[in-house]
């Protein structure tokens, strides 16, 4: 069966407002056929107005993508740089925006919810030694985060990182996770571009690894050199690998560039 092409979608950051009502329509001219809703930026009129006037944006946002035939793939949750995850009141006010977050996820329709690690002692945690505390604050985070997601029938899907320094970056140690708290709504994101900047890993062997756990893509190429984000095929990763790999899990989710 041929997979579904994604891509995602800043709503209202300035590559895409900029196009209007229009952006739905023409990214299905451009091909795609599902978008991955992209509202991990905090500072949006989403997280700073009402509970009514975002059911009123959102409910707009939806009849644009059903006209013009687009499907919301996945939904990618909140995420700031630098981490504000150090206190317990940073790690509180987190979890209501990633609430929020959900609910935007329930509008839209969207059956995956994908979030980032927290990061309590930035993102280099392991020179500090705070490995275990990294671990501990995730474990209890992400198992709050599951239980509010499954009032929606809606999987989490924990995302690998890039950062060479943090404890909870590889597809492993992501598997670690996701394996611990140890429930049906709890799955992996992978990205390719975050696995290949680690210069011992390849992508298709972390999504053998992964297998069954892997529910939603991030699809994006590099030199290993940084996080570029470049098209694939402009990097070094293998793609006919990654390919095969796909195949041999029985991948059945959207490749979502």
């Amino acid at each position: 069966m041929k997979p579904s092409i994604g891509i995602i979608l800043d709503p209202y950051g300035r590559k895409h407002a900029r196009f209007g009502d229009k952006k739905y329509e023409i990214l299905k001219n451009h091909g795609y056929s599902c978008v991955d809703f992209n509202i991990s930026n905090t500072d949006t009129q989403m997280y700073t107005c009402s509970e009514d006037e975002l059911v009123s944006l959102i409910s707009c946002e939806k009849r644009l993508a059903d006209k013009s035939g687009i499907t919301f793939s996945q939904l990618h949750g909140p995420w700031r740089y630098p981490p504000m995850d150090s206190t317990d009141e940073e790690r509180a006010e987190r979890m209501e925006k990633c609430k929020r977050a959900l609910l935007v996820a329930r509008l839209i329709g969207s059956k995956y919810f994908v979030i980032h690690p927290i990061m309590p002692y930035g993102t280099a945690d392991i020179a500090l030694g705070k490995e275990g505390k990294t671990w501990e604050l995730n474990l209890k985070f992400m198992r709050e985060l599951v239980g509010y997601a499954k009032e929606y029938g809606i999987t989490v899907c924990l995302e690998n990182m890039p950062m060479l320094g943090f404890s909870v970056a590889t597809p492993e140690r992501i598997l670690s996770l996701v394996k611990a708290v140890n429930d049906d709504y709890f799955k992996v994101c992978l990205d390719t571009g975050h696995v290949n900047v680690f210069e011992n890993l390849s992508v298709q062997d972390e999504i053998r690894r992964l297998g069954e756990y892997v529910k939603v893509l991030h699809v994006h190429d590099n030199l290993r050199d940084k996080d570029a984000h470049l098209f694939p095929t402009e990097g070094s990763v293998d793609w006919q690998g990654v390919v095969g790999a796909l195949r041999d899990i029985c991948f059945e989710g959207v490749f979502s560039l």
